[in-house]
């Protein structure tokens, strides 16, 4: 009879309980992109913050045109940083990255940094950990582009290189040429200034200030009105 319970149990667990493969999407290779850190010094730290947001966020756009991965998207990672009361602000060490990217159900976890010069330029230096083996994955011997920098003024462009470089580095299926190509066109014409603003935005939601959100989205879109990022964010909060 005690038996027979414990199968029983068993039963009602391993349905309640989502596979790994389920959580992670099906056969789908699913990815998750923490905040970046700041790595910018002096006055420009303070002022570059919100990019800590910014950056995951454009980047996660930029993998999700990928049909053949699942790229969580940024209000879920929020979500379990909250709930766990983890750093929000980029500074997350690597056994964080593994922790989270378990709780998240992914199989890969994009971490980076990014730091800017009085020259006007901007790098971003990224890490890939397998979250099954906590390893890191990327980058490595066969792939040595970690780092992608270039003019401020081209930041998205800067974005979508990442991309496509971590698209790469972690061997996931290749992305349409198409799609691809358009994605790189479309890079081109987002300027920084509507980038910084939608950044700003970011944070102010999820400090909860709605008035401000509003109102830094809306100025975004006012440097660039085809930036469907900003809307998407606008349309959530009305």
């Amino acid at each position: 009879m005690k038996l027979m319970k414990m199968f029983a149990v068993a039963a009602v667990l391993a349905l309640a309980v989502p596979s790994l493969t389920t959580a992670q999407g099906g056969s789908k290779p699913t990815v998750a992109v923490l905040y970046f850190g700041n790595s910018a010094i002096g006055a420009a730290n303070a002022e570059l913050q919100p990019l800590t947001k910014g950056i995951a966020d454009l980047l996660i756009g930029e993998l999700a045109v990928n049909p053949a991965i699942r790229v969580l998207e940024r209000d879920q990672i929020q979500k379990v940083l909250e709930e766990q009361k983890l750093s929000t602000d980029g500074k997350t060490d690597a056994a964080t990255a593994v922790r989270v990217g378990k709780l998240l159900g992914v199989h890969h976890m994009v971490t980076g940094t990014f730091v800017t010069n009085n020259k006007g330029r901007m790098k971003f230096t990224t890490r890939v950990f397998n979250v099954e083996t906590s390893e890191i994955e990327f980058p490595n011997p066969a792939s040595k582009d970690a780092v992608v920098d270039g003019k401020v003024d081209d930041f998205m462009e800067l974005v979508n290189q990442l991309a496509v470089k971590l698209n790469a580095g972690m061997k996931l299926p290749d992305v349409p040429v198409r799609v691809g190509e358009a994605r790189k066109e479309a890079a081109k014409k987002v300027p920084y200034e509507a980038i910084a603003l939608y950044s700003k935005a970011l944070a102010a939601k999820d400090a909860g200030n709605k008035t401000e959100a509003v109102t830094l989205f809306r100025k975004s879109l006012d440097k660039f009105p085809q930036f469907e990022k900003a809307q998407a964010e606008l349309d959530k909060l009305k």
